[in-house]
């Protein structure tokens, strides 16, 4: 063994190499389309406030500083009274307009043009004149909204609860964080210990910044999250070594501190989808369920990846023992220098 300490003690040290080199690869593949949550879906509210009348607000989001090339088709015989008219944002575009609509948008499709090319979500809101919402998660398989009568809890949930699961899936900086903290514990309890304190810690921020009693602008909180990245790279190396650490002795400790931090970062994803005014409460449980269910996916697939590499027994190069941690700590260190950069820039 070389004095070195296995990730988990059932582990052959094989197996651990296998594992991590496959993470690496999967890192690097990543790495160069990662940016802090550019998969952030566009938006569509419509506000009946009269018959057949209808406040529109349509945001689309900015990739790599361009505006998505979605453009919104209503139904014939819309009329515009008035704008449209446009704010710039760092992260998005909003358009604002009132139409009308012969006898309303009941029953009618408004289609999302060019929406098919992109692999961006549309989160649709339709609120009537008593005050009943429907929401509907519109994706590029099918570029339309069919504009139907306000949905039921069941659906709001659904809606979020899978917005939570793209979100964390598509989190690659989120993701590179749990996998940082699976390269450090080295017992299935010190695993559960870890998990557990970083969704407590998540949801407490997720809801505190959800219900506003929260907030930490979105520079400084992405340059935080990419530097709880870099903090694990070093103490992956100290694993490696058959050294030990506060942050060996307890990760829990660590994920549940940085835990917080993350927290926040999902809130953000949820405010830029909107909430429903009526099932605030149902919303944020459902994205946080979400959330759940995609980071404990993750766990999963990597845990199932130590079995088969286990079956296998396959032997890497004693060069590649180490790159893991140095794609998480390399990673870590240009989203921080990255981060701060556009913070100070104003981006």
């Amino acid at each position: 063994m070389n004095g070195r300490r296995p990730l988990h003690p059932a582990l052959h040290p094989a197996l651990q190499l296998a594992l991590r080199w496959l993470l690496l690869v999967a890192a690097c593949v990543l790495a160069p389309i990662v940016q802090a949550h550019e998969a952030r879906p566009a938006y569509l509210q419509l506000t009946e406030t009269g018959p057949g009348r209808y406040d529109v607000v349509w945001r689309t989001p900015l990739l790599s500083g361009m505006r998505l090339p979605v453009v919104l088709r209503f139904p014939q015989g819309t009329r515009t009274l008035s704008g449209p008219s446009e704010r710039d944002f760092p992260d998005s575009v909003v358009e604002r307009r009132t139409i009308a609509v012969d006898g309303g948008l009941e029953g009618k499709r408004i289609e999302f043009f060019g929406l098919q090319a992109t692999i961006t979500d549309v989160l649709a809101r339709v609120q009537t004149r008593d005050g009943r919402m429907s929401t509907t998660l519109v994706q590029p398989s099918r570029p339309w909204l069919e504009v139907s009568t306000p949905q039921g809890p069941l659906a709001v949930f659904a809606t979020y609860a899978r917005h939570g699961i793209e979100h964390i899936l598509l989190g690659i900086d989120h993701l590179l964080f749990v996998f940082g903290l699976l390269l450090i514990v080295r017992t299935p309890w010190m695993l559960l210990k870890a998990i557990t304190a970083f969704t407590v810690a998540h949801s407490i921020t997720l809801a505190a910044a959800t219900l506003g009693y929260a907030h930490i602008p979105a520079p400084p909180l992405n340059a935080a999250i990419a530097l709880s990245i870099l903090f694990l790279g070093p103490e992956i190396v100290r694993v490696w070594r058959g050294e030990t650490s506060f942050t060996i002795r307890n990760p829990w400790v660590v994920a549940f501190a940085f835990g917080l931090l993350h927290g926040f970062g999902f809130a953000s994803g949820l405010t830029a989808l909107g909430l429903p005014q009526g099932d605030i409460p149902l919303a944020l449980f459902a994205f946080n369920a979400g959330v759940e269910i995609g980071q404990l996916a993750f766990v999963a697939l990597i845990l199932l990846l130590v079995r088969a590499f286990k079956a296998l027994q396959i032997h890497w190069p004693r060069a590649m023992q180490l790159a893991p941690a140095y794609v998480v700590g390399t990673l870590g260190a240009f989203w921080t220098i990255q981060r701060v950069v556009m913070m100070f820039e104003g981006g």
